[in-house]
């Protein structure tokens, strides 16, 4: 199967649907086309709209057998499928493709994962009524989407970063679900399932384990009952939010890899104008620790029952959460109408209306009103944030 394909396809439609036919036993689907000058994504769903994978630009090929599939893929036999392609980058010229199906390739080699250390827990955390103040990094990668670790590898990393839960949002798939209570098991550290929801217009996580959402839906439809929807990164490059919703989620992600430079005051300004009430959480969007970026910067922190995924999602929905630059960096939590500053003498507590007090010691409580407070240093920059 060829063909090329034009700025009037994209136009027409962002999703474009090519019938294969599969062989029993397992099969592989090879995508080709000039990379350096387009962008196609590639999926796979039955020929009744099934989801079976899902792998965007991060990868040429897939194979699925009865028994295993490429990450980002969901196994088991098959009697028809159609070849999912999302038009994200045509050139003017038009793009030459082709699809062909073969026999299935090898799995991929199991990389080894380190023997890790958890650093020691912070102590200077109060406990609040049984609950206790636990440290994630809540938007992650494997090879199920476009990061490099598997699930095993990148647990380890989460522990050797101090972290006490880690939510895994691959790419538009759940394929990675499955195996993650185990992994968390295997490494001492909560994995909560998670998907990043993944459009042109926007990306949104999807925390819990709630089934595959269909990206290709209105954005209004997403949010799914018994889970919650954080909007990502929504000031970033090209993948800023522009989605409308008149229901808003009750989550955002304020503190992403794309602030990169924190005395830039948008994603505050996001948060202040976005909706009342909103929880800002924080995610590293890790995906290649090649990159430079790290898990847990910077860190969401929670106060929760358990580490427990239900006790986590519990606290981010009712928006028991404040947000620091690291596990181990100054931090702000709020406590009923108090707020206490950890870690943070000489930085300002700044807060929605302007406001600003100098921090005395190493716990420093006062008493404030309900909405976002943030401390920052001499620069202004932002060093922790809470609802």
């Amino acid at each position: 199967m060829k063909g090329v394909w034009r700025p009037g396809d994209r136009a027409a439609s962002r999703y474009h649907y090519v019938p294969i036919e599969v062989p029993r036993g397992g099969f592989e689907v090879t995508l080709e086309y000039d990379r350096g000058s387009a962008v196609l994504d590639l999926g796979l769903f039955t020929a009744g709209g099934e989801f079976r994978g899902y792998s965007g630009g991060a990868r040429g090929k897939f194979t699925i057998t009865p028994e295993w599939a490429t990450p980002g893929y969901l196994p088991g036999e098959l009697d028809d499928a159609t070849v999912f392609l999302g038009l994200h980058r045509v050139p003017p010229n038009g793009l030459e493709w082709s699809i062909s199906v073969g026999p299935p390739g090898a799995p991929e080699p199991s990389m080894l994962v380190p023997v890790t250390t958890r650093p020691p827990r912070r102590t200077d955390l109060p406990d609040v009524d049984g609950m206790r103040w636990l440290a994630g990094d809540l938007h992650a990668h494997t090879v199920h989407s476009d990061g490099t670790l598997t699930i095993d590898a990148l647990a380890a990393l989460a522990v050797s970063e101090g972290l006490d839960f880690l939510a895994v949002t691959d790419h538009n798939t759940i394929s990675h679900h499955p195996h993650l209570t185990a992994a968390g098991r295997r490494h001492g550290i909560t994995l909560l399932p998670g998907q990043e929801v993944t459009t042109d217009r926007g990306h949104a996580n999807a925390f819990g384990d709630l089934g595959w959402i269909d990206f290709r839906r209105p954005a209004a439809e997403w949010a799914t009952e018994g889970g919650l929807l954080s909007i990502n990164h929504p000031l970033a490059a090209d993948c800023a939010w522009l989605h409308r919703l008149d229901t808003r989620p009750p989550l955002a992600e304020i503190w992403h890899s794309a602030w990169w430079d924190r005395t830039w005051g948008a994603p505050l300004a996001w948060l202040l104008a976005w909706a009342p009430g909103t929880i800002p959480i924080g995610g590293s969007d890790f995906h290649d620790p090649s990159q430079g970026t790290r898990l847990g910067h910077p860190t969401t922190w929670v106060l929760a029952a358990s580490p427990a995924s239900p006790d986590i999602l519990d606290a981010m929905a009712t928006g028991r959460t404040a947000v620091s630059e690291s596990p181990g960096g100054p931090l702000l939590l709020r406590i009923g109408p108090e707020i206490h500053a950890i870690g943070a003498d000489g930085l300002l507590l700044a807060d929605f209306t302007g406001r600003r007090r100098l921090v005395h010691g190493d716990h420093w409580t006062t008493t404030v009103v309900d909405g976002p407070h943030w401390l920052e240093d001499d620069r202004a920059q932002v060093m922790a944030l809470t609802a």
